[in-house]
């Protein structure tokens, strides 16, 4: 069953066990690979590895949107936002974690042969590709940085 059909079948579960957060984040998903199978290219696919790219970029949004929120005062939205967060983390792989992500990347550097701070670009463009999904584009930036600096 792909990403794509899971997502389908948990909406019909949302819906039997009145989970609103769950359903309403679900249709979300759902409507976001619709517009990404009907996109033009798309030939009506929409592989595995594009639609956990499109969880982890909305995932993204709301947690930027939650932090937005916590700084203007509205605790409401910030939690509404973080609860939707987490029903859609579940379609995600799981996040590396501070010493894997360290790890990983010590690999990179020395696989790209980087020397220092000026090397950042070669090291994040492998990092970005092979880490897709596993670990946020900031903590990758970041550890990348204390590593190379």
């Amino acid at each position: 069953m792909d990403l794509f059909e899971k997502v389908s079948e948990d909406i019909k579960n949302a819906m039997k066990a009145k989970d609103r957060v769950a359903l309403e984040t679900l249709r979300n998903v759902k409507k976001v690979f619709l517009e990404a199978k009907t996109a033009p290219g798309a030939n009506d696919t929409l592989t595995d590895e594009t639609a956990t790219k499109l969880i982890a970029k909305l995932v993204k949004q709301g947690r930027d949107a939650a932090d937005i929120y916590v700084q203007q005062g509205r605790l409401d939205l910030a939690e509404a936002e973080l609860a939707q967060v987490k029903v859609m983390e579940n379609y995600l792989p799981k996040q590396l974690s501070a010493e894997e992500l360290e790890a990983v990347l010590k690999e990179i550097i020395a696989q790209v042969g980087a020397a220092g701070p000026k090397d950042m670009g070669k090291v994040m463009g492998v990092a970005s590709k092979q880490l897709a999904g596993k670990a946020e584009g900031r903590a990758i930036s970041a550890k990348v940085k204390e590593l190379l600096g």
